[in-house]
């Protein structure tokens, strides 16, 4: 009785730094009661005394006997109270980051390069010194420049493009998340290359967005929207045109035109599904370092309609890169008007060759600014 009656006394502490101490009052309140014995005329010795003193520490390690003390320490476990983490966590912000690189053209010198003797390609080469950049950031866009028809179209370089599936692999394998088909070389296989590149991309890698070429007019109709962190970012492709190639008639849709009506349908849905609008042009003059009368036409409409960001590929040169605001609405829109090639091969000589060797990667982060607005930061 007296031992339990100790335990329920001592059941608001716990730990095992307690039981030495609990031992000891064991000890002195046993010696207290023998006492208190005596003087009611109960004979007790010096030895009984000794005696209660060796009981007490005989008894296990922890200075209580066993029995008692399971039964007090399943009391304690089922009495405490876990006391509330008060450590304040730091929420990272809101953002998003995004690297885009140009032009993916594929000469057969690149080709040729990538063949291995059972007549597959590795392209993996060609992207071992860029993949841990890519893959780092939450969205990797591409522009692939040609068509990925597979080889049972014929694999070829300039002036009709058309790449094996590996080239898809690869892309995959390097970490892009979105993939702009939307190029002058779109249809250099014309319908079948469309309907073979789209099969390969959806069978294979169905998370990968694919932009610019559709399999149907509600494919087409629809904004791709990457959403991270509460951030919708809506991003469009398109291109000024297809090397004069005609849109198949059972396919209208398949290669999304620089077209002023369809374009500002597109951004101002974009705009309602979206917080920040991207848009991806296959424009401009081929190997012209600066920009010309049709890029800055367009870059007026964009920036006019709310777009942020405008990041263009064609010219195989890298552009300039510039801040534009539209008077009139206040909007501030980023534009790099050319990335320049990525991969390519070149047999020209010559003053300027130089510059389609020479590749840029957009680098951009998303964030919520000190006003509270989303932008570039």
């Amino acid at each position: 009785m007296l031992q339990k009656l100790i335990m329920k006394t001592l059941s608001s502490y716990k730990g095992k730094i307690l039981r030495r101490h609990i031992a000891i009052w064991l000890v002195v309140l046993s010696v207290g009661v023998c006492a208190g014995c005596a003087a009611s005329g109960e004979a007790v010795s010096k030895d009984a005394l000794v005696e209660a003193d060796t009981e007490a520490v005989e008894m296990d390690a922890s200075g209580i006997e066993t029995e008692a003390w399971e039964e007090t320490e399943a009391e304690l476990e089922t009495e405490s109270v876990t006391e509330p983490d008060t450590t304040l966590e730091t929420e990272e912000p809101a953002e998003i980051s995004l690297v885009m690189v140009g032009d993916v053209l594929l000469h057969s010198r690149v080709e040729d390069c990538a063949r291995l003797e059972d007549e597959s390609y590795d392209f993996s080469p060609i992207f071992a010194n860029t993949a841990d950049q890519i893959k780092a950031a939450d969205v990797a866009i591409v522009n692939q420049e040609v068509i990925i028809g597979g080889s049972e179209l014929g694999v070829d370089g300039y002036p009709c493009f058309n790449a094996p599936y590996e080239i898809g692999d690869e892309l995959a394998e390097s970490g892009f998340d979105v993939i702009c088909h939307g190029t002058n070389h779109a249809l250099d296989r014309k319908k079948q290359g469309i309907v073979n590149c789209l099969n390969f991309w959806q069978e294979n890698y169905p998370d990968i967005a694919v932009l610019g070429i559709y399999g149907s007019t509600e494919a087409r109709d629809e904004i791709y929207v990457y959403e991270q962190n509460g951030i919708r970012i809506a991003i469009l492709n398109y291109t000024y045109g297809t090397n004069g190639i005609a849109l198949p008639d059972s396919m209208p849709y398949a290669v999304n035109l620089l077209e002023e009506k369809q374009v500002i349908a597109d951004i101002e849905k974009a705009e309602e599904l979206a917080d920040f609008t991207i848009v991806c042009p296959h424009w401009g003059t081929e190997y012209l370092l600066e920009t010309d009368y049709m890029q800055g036409e367009w870059t007026k409409l964009f920036v006019s309609h709310g777009v942020d960001l405008v990041i263009g590929t064609h010219p195989h040169v890298i552009e300039p890169i510039e801040w534009v605001q539209d008077e009139e609405t206040g909007n501030d829109m980023l534009v790099y008007y050319s990335l320049g090639n990525f991969v390519n091969w070149t047999s020209g000589k010559g003053s300027g060759v130089a510059n389609r060797m020479i590749g840029g990667m957009a680098e951009v982060t998303i964030g919520y600014q000190e006003d509270g607005s989303l932008g570039i930061t």
